[in-house]
């Protein structure tokens, strides 16, 4: 027979990796799509995880580093609990498993999550209290809306690495979220991926004038119609 966990698991603050501010800031104003090119094209979060539409509200670009909850299916016990171990700055990443049937959490919990100084909230499940988070100003991340009232009873893991959006997401990676989405930069990663940014934003910079001047296609697809790569047939 198997022993019943803790109701609560956390792993200590002193154990989590943290992210230095200058790493953080050096993701400010970044693109996600430009995240993405500087990890193989790949780093973000499954598309059902989008920002909450919020009518005539301006979706934030943030950057900070994950708290992760694995509260399970239908239960909001442990992100009452995570509420205690956030640190300004944190981006507080909440998995459900996916589960749709019930919200992940409410107004209430997305109001103390800014009265602790987090700045956002990802989840892989719906929401609940559109008016009460909007007036919260938590940039929120979920699959949507669902007034039905999850249960109060745990179990639930804070600070270990927890599985959403088809991701595994540890406490102290940086998340990068915008209008496009969620991504996420592993803590092991970081300093790779800040310095191929540079790069990066220099091409696409060159690239966006080039379009803005009127470029109608790019030489390298030129390139390639004049190769035996392009077949024009009848």
């Amino acid at each position: 027979m198997i022993e019943n966990p803790p109701l609560i698991q956390i792993k200590k603050s002193t154990s989590r990796n943290r992210p230095s501010k200058k790493q953080i800031d050096s993701f400010k104003n970044v693109p996600t799509g430009f995240i993405c090119d500087a990890l193989n094209g790949y780093a973000a979060l499954d598309t059902e995880i989008k920002p909450l539409f919020i009518p005539g509200k301006v979706i934030e670009h943030i950057v900070g580093p994950a708290l992760t909850v694995f509260s399970g299916a239908a239960d909001v016990l442990g992100m009452s609990i995570a509420l205690s171990e956030i640190q300004p700055g944190d981006i507080v990443v909440n998995g459900v498993s996916g589960f749709q049937g019930t919200a992940a959490v409410g107004d209430r919990i997305a109001g103390m999550i800014k009265n602790n100084g987090g700045i956002g909230l990802v989840t892989d499940g719906p929401m609940r209290d559109l008016q009460g988070i909007i007036e919260t100003g938590l940039s929120c991340f979920c699959t949507g809306l669902n007034p039905n009232s999850p249960y109060n009873s745990g179990p639930a893991k804070i600070g270990y690495p927890t599985e959403i959006g088809g991701k595994t997401v540890s406490s102290g990676d940086i998340i990068v979220a915008d209008a496009d989405g969620v991504t996420v930069v592993p803590f092991n990663k970081i300093d790779k991926v800040i310095d191929k940014l540079d790069r990066i934003i220099e091409l696409e910079n060159t690239m966006d004038g080039k379009v803005r001047d009127g470029l109608k296609i790019s030489q390298k697809a030129l390139d390639y119609i004049n190769t035996d790569q392009v077949v024009y047939e009848d």
